[in-house]
């Protein structure tokens, strides 16, 4: 099966159990009280609809390191951090909750609206510490989309600042993943999500992403970088330089697998920038706050940008937070320019407690040497994965840090998957299930060109035992799901 280049299906498959078979009791009569009111009740997020009239959903009861348990008591390695956010894993809630009591007890809610609270700004002044050189100006959010709507509006406002109301498109990457709101839907570049809203924000292009598989044989990185470079700079002049507001990138790719840039880009986007007036967005939701080993990606590849969005791991996802780091460069223009403020506010954003739960998870994160223990075991986990490369349908295995994707081919010549199964099948009806027995917690989906990945960005605090024993487990899936690619 093939899917065309535009499109894509990179939904996170949660655990679920599979049907009943013939002459067995249905999944309706097996289910717990906890399930039936999730059918029944609760509307999940990106899932199908057999959830609610087929098998019921597992039930997350607990947690513990890079482990959680379902209420049936079954152990799961959770090798994706939740989605790709709880940092310091599952033995935490109790210090950081602990936090985020007296935070309560002194204060449990107050706008940023025209004031301040302590954990606002004491939160913002760390996260400032923490950020690439030349970023030092903090907004708050609930999450990521959020992070990314405030990004588009705040360049928007720098722009007619300037006197250049012209500059209102938006160039993203094919494949890219930027939330689910308005705007961040719009400059989302997998086509398959944004296409049951359309129309939506005028104005947004796409170039091609930085995935090196499947590329001409001896092409160097210096060549793929003035080649993604020309094109980012002809859509620039074919759209009107006076038209272009910012540059929407992720340091490393999530969706498409893990997609690192090639030596030289990050610098090249940085020139585009500044030669033709733009701005640059790093979108680290996913890459910011340690999972390359690094507070941000930004910093690891050198990308320099005007404005970093991030989300997730800033308090690992123990309570919702995000927010935008911009320069003063950036913030100053906008606040001195017509409306002499930012147009831009949320009820939540900068929450007293979850700020609180912020500074105390990057606390314990610095205190239990969190990026180091990336940084240390970061090329026995990529040693250990490429093992998996000795499967013939095992195309690439690609990542930094703690984010690696698997691509799984069934012709490796072309780097497609060409049956004798469909990959849609393949992936829902054997190989989600194989790794939910083993205990084995990952995103499973299929790649906008057809192909199966399977992803990795587990918990910071994953240990080199742990690294072996999810690779063994990922080996034995492999071997039990193999037949089903012979002809």
């Amino acid at each position: 099966m093939t899917m065309s280049t535009d499109t894509i299906r990179e939904t996170h498959t949660p655990p679920m159990p599979t049907s009943a078979a013939a002459g067995e009791e249905s999944p309706h009569a097996q289910r717990s009280e906890l399930q039936a009111m999730a059918q029944e009740h609760l509307l999940m997020h990106f899932t199908g609809a057999a959830a609610y009239t087929e098998a019921p959903p597992v039930i997350m009861t607990h947690g513990e390191g890079c482990w959680i348990e379902d209420e049936t008591g079954h152990r799961y390695f959770d090798a994706l951090a939740g989605l790709f956010c709880v940092q310091v894993g599952y033995s935490h809630g109790e210090e950081i909750g602990e936090a985020v009591k007296s935070q309560m007890m002194q204060l449990p809610y107050y706008t940023n609206w025209g004031v301040a609270h302590p954990s606002a700004v004491r939160l913002a002044s760390r996260v400032a510490d923490l950020a690439p050189e030349g970023l030092d100006r903090v907004f708050f959010t609930s999450g990521g989309g959020e992070s990314n709507e405030s990004a588009i509006k705040l360049i928007r406002q720098y722009h007619q600042a300037r006197g250049e109301g012209t500059r209102t498109k938006f160039i993203a990457r094919r494949v890219s993943y930027h939330g689910t709101s308005y705007a961040a839907l719009s400059i989302n570049g997998m086509t398959n999500f944004r296409k049951p809203f359309e129309p939506l924000m005028h104005g947004v292009r796409h170039v091609s992403n930085t995935k090196r598989y499947m590329r001409p044989a001896g092409e160097t990185d210096e060549q793929l970088t003035a080649i993604l470079i020309e094109e980012i700079e002809s859509l620039i002049l074919q759209e009107g330089a006076d038209t272009v507001a910012g540059i929407f990138v992720e340091p490393l790719q999530n969706a498409g697998g893990s997609l690192v840039p090639p030596a030289g880009y990050c610098q090249e986007l940085r020139r585009l920038s500044d030669e033709y007036g733009v701005l640059l967005v790093a979108d680290e939701v996913i890459s910011g706050f340690g999972r390359l080993g690094e507070w941000f990606a930004s910093t690891r590849f050198g990308l320099r940008p005007d404005i970093v969005t991030f989300a997730k791991g800033i308090a690992s996802a123990h309570v919702p937070l995000g927010g935008m780091i911009a320069s003063s460069k950036v913030v100053d223009t906008v606040l001195n320019g017509p409306a002499k403020m930012y147009m831009h506010g949320l009820t939540y954003g900068g929450s007293p407690s979850a700020c609180a739960a912020a500074l105390a998870n990057i606390e314990i994160m610095e205190r239990e040497d969190v990026l180091a223990n990336v940084r240390r075991n970061e090329e026995h986990f990529r040693t250990r994965l490429e093992s998996l490369l000795d499967f013939d349908f095992v195309g690439d295995v690609r990542g930094a840090g703690y984010h690696f994707s698997i691509e799984l081919v069934t012709d490796t010549d072309t780097g497609r998957w060409t049956g004798p199964i469909a990959a849609e099948d393949f992936v829902h009806d054997h190989l989600t299930p194989a790794l939910h027995q083993a205990g084995v917690l990952c995103r499973v989906a299929v790649d906008h060109g057809g192909t199966p990945l399977v992803q990795f960005s587990p918990p910071l605090i994953m240990t080199a035992e742990e690294i072996d024993w999810l690779v063994e487990r990922v080996q034995e899936v492999f071997t039990e799901v193999a037949p089903l690619l012979t002809a």
